[in-house]
């Protein structure tokens, strides 16, 4: 992680100097250092990206994805799809594995904070398509899950997650701390 963070340091960041806003539909989140940004972007795998190691669907769904933005060569993070939950855009992503696409939504800048090319990405259009939602997660995760199904939100009947708590409590900490900070403060 240390290395990928090193390498990111590395890349060109002329963001700062470029208005990606025109043309921009993206709405707001009202967060800290958030720009509108429409822009043109190679889809890559971070991975292969920083070390070569290059599986040629980007590792089908198991790796974090970037994009390359064409206007400047900047390497871009999708942190973030369009969706309320804080998921992921990788599985939006994924379909556009090395191709070039057109991205709208929201770019976080703020090098004091040392957030830098952080983007929201909101709708995707491919080469002659129409915009696309970039809201997929949570219907993957309700495929994968189909023994999971129900009301509320995914995370609380994530097996995953379940399994998790039940071995290390809600604080981390095993299910003994957990007990002593519930009699302690409720």
């Amino acid at each position: 992680m240390r290395a990928l963070i090193a390498a990111l340091a590395l890349v060109p960041s002329l963001a700062l100097a470029q208005d990606f806003s025109e043309g921009s539909e993206a709405k707001t989140w009202n967060l800290y250092a958030e720009q509108p940004a429409r822009f043109e972007a190679t889809v890559v795998d971070l991975l292969c990206t920083f070390t070569g190691d290059c599986p040629e669907d980007c590792g089908a769904g198991r790796r974090q994805l970037g994009l390359l933005r064409s206007a400047d060569d900047t390497l871009v993070l999708p942190m973030k799809n369009g969706q309320p939950a804080f998921s992921g855009a990788a599985v939006d992503l994924l379909p556009y594995c090395n191709q070039t696409i057109e991205v709208d939504g929201l770019m976080i800048d703020d090098p004091d904070l040392g957030a830098q090319n952080i983007y929201l990405v909101q709708r995707i259009k491919a080469d002659g398509a129409d915009w696309v939602a970039a809201n997929q997660w949570t219907k993957e995760w309700a495929k994968a899950n189909p023994d999971a199904a129900g009301k509320g939100p995914w995370f609380r009947r994530s097996p995953r997650i379940k399994a998790e708590i039940e071995e290390n409590g809600y604080l981390g900490l095993g299910p003994e701390a957990d007990a002593a900070f519930i009699a302690d403060w409720f």
